[in-house]
């Protein structure tokens, strides 16, 4: 199929009103959800995911990619008026978008945050459609041991990556992967950890472990420390960005998307990173690096086009490779697999369609997010106003419902609330929580490719180093765990020479 028939075939399943709409409320719901403290991008996404399950595969999959879009810069709304972002990717935009706003100038700091978002989505997806299809092409050429080790490779990133310390990285990987054995035997069909219980046969319901690890934590941390109010909704000022100010931003806007789409194509690093590297490049290079942390609006750029550029480009290696590159894609994941679609290279030759209409979406979505973007500037402020007492029923019914909702299931239920006093536990003790959910989605496909490869070869673990695709992947592997001791034996080090706390 040509390009052109490609892109008509994508035009047809995205023309009309029911994806576009899908599309522009996934952005606003994604906005929203990101301008509320104590919500988050990767809650918003979780709470949407069971509303499309009765949709098409392509309208449910875009709704999803606009809240995921949305809920990045909604980020940023709180973290300039309130000091609070709404999502952890907003986290560099404080530095200095909050000092700005104590200035009187939170509308300019705003008017930057989303025309740098708007670019650096721009961007992002320019990098998608660009690099997704010659990486799926290279792909093609895998088969089981060369996928078990592309997999065992991103596991070992995102335990590295994912945590303050790569024990609690690794042990939530491996709780992860534990809870993904539970169900029957892929080819035998043996019964593992279902204790008798025909509802656990099928193995643990993803979006209840999704929805139980994401959402339910953060319930329950609001019921335990109460928190009445965290902010104040404040005056936008009536100083706007102006061209001359984005022109002068442009440079480390380019940057900072670029920075964007590096750290978001590799699986495990996440906006959070790519905001500060972001940052810190621009405020190494500026004329004006005295000011930043004092109001700079190049920072404010800076920041949110590195978080805005992960955006798109952590597509690349979960379209192409069916890997995840973050927590959010991991969620998306699972909405294919809802719907009967396997991300992958096989997907750009059996749902070519599919493929294409996502790249028009995304593409799209970038104009709704400026349209939206300025609309929530001024009226969405608001919404970090809404009072926690409003907020816990609402999240939690619509908890309840989603997870209920799957399979017509109470036992769904249950394992959401089990799943969320873990999440809760796990916040407790610093113990990411991302690993652990996307260890538990790859956890099958490393059984399974494992599997095929050693039915291939007649048991022969030989296989598993057949060729220079799994001798690269067995390196990286073997240098990322080196390069991750070496930073922890590094950081026990400092720990030893660091003063003693007098309070002790």
């Amino acid at each position: 199929m040509s390009f052109l028939d490609s892109l008509a075939a994508g035009l047809s399943l995205v023309g009309n009103i029911e994806a576009f709409l899908a599309l522009f409320v996934g952005v606003a719901i994604g906005v929203v959800g990101g301008a509320i403290p104590g919500m988050s991008a990767t809650m918003a996404v979780a709470l949407t995911l069971p509303f499309t399950f009765a949709m098409q595969p392509i309208t449910g999959i875009l709704l999803l990619l606009g809240v995921y879009k949305g809920g990045i810069f909604g980020g940023s709304i709180p973290a300039i008026l309130i000091k609070t972002p709404g999502t952890p990717a907003s986290s560099a935009t404080i530095l200095d978008g909050y000092p700005m706003a104590e200035k009187g100038q939170a509308g300019k700091a705003l008017g930057m945050a989303l025309w740098a978002s708007c670019t650096a989505d721009v961007i992002s997806n320019l990098a998608l459609i660009l690099f997704a299809g010659w990486l799926a092409s290279f792909a093609l050429s895998f088969g089981p041991p060369e996928f078990f080790t592309l997999i065992l490779f991103s596991l070992t990133i995102i335990a590295g990556v994912s945590g303050e310390s790569l024990l609690r990285g690794a042990l939530s990987a491996l709780l992860g992967l534990l809870l993904a054995t539970i169900g029957l035997d892929l080819v035998y069909g043996t019964n593992r950890f279902t204790f008798g219980d025909p509802n656990m046969m099928g193995g643990l319901n993803f979006i209840a472990v999704l929805i139980g690890l994401f959402a339910i934590p953060e319930i329950i941390a609001m019921v335990w420390h109460p928190t009445a109010h965290v902010g104040k909704a404040r005056s936008l000022g009536k100083n706007w960005v102006t061209f001359a100010e984005y022109r002068r931003c442009f440079k480390s806007i380019v940057r900072g998307s670029f920075i964007g789409v590096f750290l978001g194509s590799i699986p495990g690093i996440g906006a959070a990173p790519s905001a500060f590297l972001s940052y810190s490049e621009a405020r190494r290079t500026s004329k004006n690096k005295e000011n930043f942390g004092k109001g700079e609006i190049e920072g404010v750029a800076a920041s949110e086009a590195g978080n805005n550029g992960v955006a798109g480009a952590t597509l690349i290696p979960l379209l192409a490779l069916g890997v995840p590159g973050d927590v959010i894609t991991a969620i998306i994941i699972g909405a294919f697999m809802v719907h009967g679609l396997q991300p992958g290279p096989m997907m750009f030759i059996l749902n070519v369609d599919i493929i294409y209409g996502l790249f028009i979406g995304l593409i799209v979505s970038s104009v709704f997010l400026f349209l939206i973007g300025s609309v929530a500037i001024r009226g969405f402020k608001y919404v970090a106003d809404i009072p926690k007492r409003i907020l816990i029923p609402a999240v939690l019914v619509l908890c309840i419902y989603g997870v209920f909702a799957v399979n017509n299931n109470i036992f769904d239920v249950g394992v959401m609330f089990v799943m969320g006093w873990v999440g809760y536990l796990m916040v407790r003790y610093h113990i990411p929580a991302a690993p652990f959910l996307i260890a538990f989605i790859l956890g099958p496909l490393l059984e399974d490719n494992f599997r095929q490869a050693m039915l291939m070869s007649g048991s022969d673990p030989t296989i598993l180093f057949r060729g220079p695709i799994t001798w690269f992947f067995w390196s990286l592997t073997v240098l990322t765990i080196v390069a991750i001791a070496r930073a922890g034996v590094r950081a026990v080090k400092a720990s030893r020479f660091l003063p003693e706390d007098p309070t002790r």
